[in-house]
């Protein structure tokens, strides 16, 4: 019997989470937060597009699809889970604005402790409850658990930060290389082990049905935060950082929301899935959309200015 098989792999996904959101409150700065103030048109767009327009593309996208309403409410929870200090880092290599990607990361986080519940229910009551059978998420006991798994350790960090100083670089440095391990380590356990060591019981079959889905919803979301910032007139750099807040999602948040508040190991394959692909396809339309803009758009405008 391993290790693993022995820890309840919930618990160890809960620690990782936390830590997670700690390492995220270790990055924040108190300029972070004047660009809630600074950039509200862009917060706000990008926080219409995450919370409201997302979902929407994603119930398009798996609404008719034959997938199992599992999968599909799987799916969904993914949808509705914000991002993390990952999008945070995407937009620095792809120099998007870095200040709105923290913002956007800590105010739907915030209201993540509300939407997520909510919004659960809802898919489940859609797609799952069919009259034979009754799933629901507890309201109050999930609002608590993301607030103890996410608000407390991204306060902690930033406590911890105004006490440490230039030190939180040294610990920042040492969780760059724990949390891939860790979350690593519980991907792998959630594919390979049995349902009844915590895992999901994945197959080749489930990796490939689910593939198009979740690529697509990482694709098209992007697109999406992307387009969205056009009608508003917003920067070039801004609609790139949306694009990449509304592309990118907190796996191990969507882990914890269908594996050990649901206890349902189905819904937790779409996250899974989408883990092996998010952070490449992510980069890579981020990187796109800079290409785009830096091969097609400046040659266009010194065309003009030529003409």
């Amino acid at each position: 019997m391993s290790l693993l098989s022995v820890i309840d792999i919930n618990w160890l996904l809960n620690g990782v989470l936390a830590l997670i959101m700690f390492g995220l409150g270790l990055s924040l700065k108190r300029a972070d937060f004047q660009a809630l103030f600074d950039q509200p048109k862009s917060l706000a767009i990008g926080l219409l597009a995450q919370m409201v327009l997302l979902p929407f593309l994603a119930a398009l996208i798996i609404y008719s699809a034959p997938l199992s309403p599992e999968w599909k409410v799987g799916i969904m929870i993914l949808s509705v889970c914000p991002g993390g200090i990952t999008s945070n880092l995407v937009s620095y290599f792809v120099k998007g604005n870095v200040a709105l990607a923290v913002s956007l990361t800590v105010t739907n986080a915030l209201l993540s402790l509300l939407s997520i519940p909510l919004m659960v229910n809802l898919f489940l009551t859609h797609f799952m409850n069919d009259g034979s059978q009754t799933v629901s998420l507890p309201f109050w006991n999930t609002l608590r658990e993301i607030f103890v798994v996410t608000i407390i350790p991204a306060w902690m960090g930033m406590a911890s930060r105004l006490r440490m100083g230039k030190k939180v670089a040294n610990v920042s440095r040492i969780l760059n290389v724990v949390l891939p391990l860790l979350l690593l380590t519980v991907f792998g356990f959630k594919f390979m082990a049995g349902q009844d060591q915590g895992g999901t019981d994945m197959s080749a079959s489930d990796v490939l049905t689910l593939t198009p889905y979740v690529i697509g919803l990482n694709v098209f979301s992007m697109l999406l935060g992307f387009a969205v910032g056009i009608p508003f007139a917003l920067s070039y750099r801004n609609r790139i950082t949306i694009a990449i807040e509304v592309g990118l999602h907190n796996t191990a948040l969507a882990l914890l929301i269908a594996g050990d508040k649901l206890k349902i190991p189905a819904m937790e394959k779409p996250a899974l899935v989408y883990a092996l692909y998010s952070v490449v396809v992510t980069f890579t339309v981020g990187y796109l959309l800079v290409l785009f803009r830096e091969k097609v758009l400046k040659k266009s405008l010194d065309l003009s200015q030529d003409a």
